[in-house]
């Protein structure tokens, strides 16, 4: 007789997915069956020791371009626009008119092999969603980049398993539904099991640099660069200051066992631990999902393992269909691409600029993005304008602006002064508009207010 977990084995093997990927989750699952539940307690944790100051690094060191060919930049690229109304990848979306995500990135690789004079390597981790879209922008309007299909990684889906059994559930009126992605932790066995590895460490490539494809303040940076290859350091995470607005993310903690850096998400603190986790003066430091990864350390700590890292496993608890509460009810079983900190010996942690951790998480964070608070260089950086020093705009707005449709006619004020704009209500800014300090905008009615060109400061307007 099988058991849910040989049942979990042969379903994967049989829809094609990697050996790598399969001998990961299927440890996953065995942690779980085991009554592991994952969670991380205060009692055997202190709050982040030893974590460096980007500030303290030494940026007057002279920077070897060489190091860049040993480098590659991977981009996490797997996420659709779903949440905002699109039916496609999320780095589609346009930063500035006629620019997009993809665009930026694509010139920030291209700037980087000018540079250093040399094939910096670019990879992107696709998901099946996100592949055809990529690869046919890429080949349309960035050719110079390379041959798309070459700089592809593509995601893993794993099984949702049955919450009370744990077998693999099925759902015949959309096979599609019985599946899910398994976390950012994923590029590790995809990176092996790709063969991706073996051939970037065969062509001289020891360091890798990843991070989401959403967050354009992830640019390879030389100092941190520099830092990472000649401290010897097998895995590095990007993690800046919490503030109130980051009191439900993940944390960077030590653990009391053995020393070792960890990373503790909020579904893994018990809930009588929680007022301690949301503590942000205790717990310091969030991370970006920005990360550095030696790859020949890679290597040998998942070849020490059997091919698998071991992390800790993040039961979500959902249903099926994630819009019929009336489906069976599941877990999807999830693991952090930080997590892997924990596995390897003298890892470490680098306190940097929030201007690192800007990703484009709804249509708010897009608007900002758009304005003239920010600006995109040649190289394809895009940053706060200096007289901001390192400080973005807030910006909040109501349902009515949650799809990017909303956005083509909303307008686009200046925000280069603004702290915090909020917008409730249907409005349409006017050219010449100019935000400064903190301003509220309310329209009650359903008819749709003009903000007439002008200075706005420090006010609440009622229209």
């Amino acid at each position: 007789m099988t058991s849910p977990i040989d049942r979990i084995r042969q379903k994967m093997e049989e829809n094609g997915v990697m050996h790598s990927a399969i001998l990961a989750f299927v440890r996953a699952c065995q942690l779980v069956a085991s009554g592991q539940s994952g969670l991380i307690h205060e009692s055997k944790i202190n709050p982040a020791q030893s974590v460096m100051d980007y500030r303290e690094l030494d940026h007057l060191d002279v920077f070897d371009p060489r190091i860049l060919a040993e480098t590659v930049v991977i981009k996490l690229n797997g996420g659709l626009g779903t949440s905002m109304g699109l039916e496609k990848v999320k780095s589609l979306l346009e930063v500035r008119p006629g620019v997009a995500f993809l665009d930026l990135m694509a010139r920030q690789i291209l700037s980087l092999r000018a540079d250093a004079d040399a094939q910096v390597r670019f990879l992107l981790m696709n998901s099946k969603s996100s592949s055809d879209d990529t690869q046919r922008y890429l080949s349309k309007s960035v050719p110079e980049i390379g041959d798309p299909s070459e700089l592809e990684l593509l995601q893993n889906w794993v099984p949702k398993l049955v919450r009370e059994t744990l077998e693999p559930v099925s759902y015949p009126p959309n096979p599609d539904l019985e599946w899910c992605p398994p976390g950012h932790a994923d590029v590790y066995p995809t990176l092996q099991g790709s063969g991706w590895l073996d051939r970037l460490l065969a062509d001289g490539v020891k360091y890798a640099f990843i991070s989401n494809s959403d967050n354009l303040g992830a640019v390879l940076d030389p100092t941190l660069l520099s830092c990472f290859a000649k401290g010897n350091i097998p895995f590095l995470m990007e993690v800046t200051r919490r503030t109130e607005a980051d009191k439900k993310g993940g944390h960077l903690a030590t653990r009391k066992e053995d020393g070792r850096l960890v990373l503790r998400e909020v579904a893994q603190c018990p809930d009588a631990d929680l007022a301690n986790f949301q503590n942000i003066e205790r717990h310091q430091f969030f991370n970006t999902n920005n990360i550095w990864v030696n790859l020949e350390e890679l290597k040998t700590v998942m070849s020490a393992t059997e091919g698998v890292l071991e992390l800790p496993v993040i039961k979500n608890s959902k249903t099926v269909d994630p819009r019929d509460s009336s489906t069976a009810a599941i877990f999807q079983l999830e693991q952090a691409m930080g997590s892997a900190i924990e596995c390897f010996e003298g890892a470490a942690a680098v306190n940097v600029p929030r201007s690192r951790f800007a990703p484009v998480k709804g249509t708010s964070d897009l608007f900002a993005l758009r304005s003239d608070a920010y600006e995109v260089g040649e190289d394809g950086r895009v940053q706060l304008v200096g007289s901001r020093h390192g400080k973005p705009p807030v910006v909040n707005f109501s349902s009515e602006y949650k799809l990017v449709d909303a956005l083509e006619s909303l307008g686009q004020p200046s925000l280069l002064e603004a702290a915090v704009l909020e917008v409730s209500g249907p409005v349409k800014f006017a050219e010449g508009v100019v935000i400064r300090g903190e301003v509220t905008i309310s329209n009650d009615s359903s008819e749709v207010k003009i903000i007439g060109p002008g200075v706005y400061s420090d006010q609440i307007l009622s229209l």
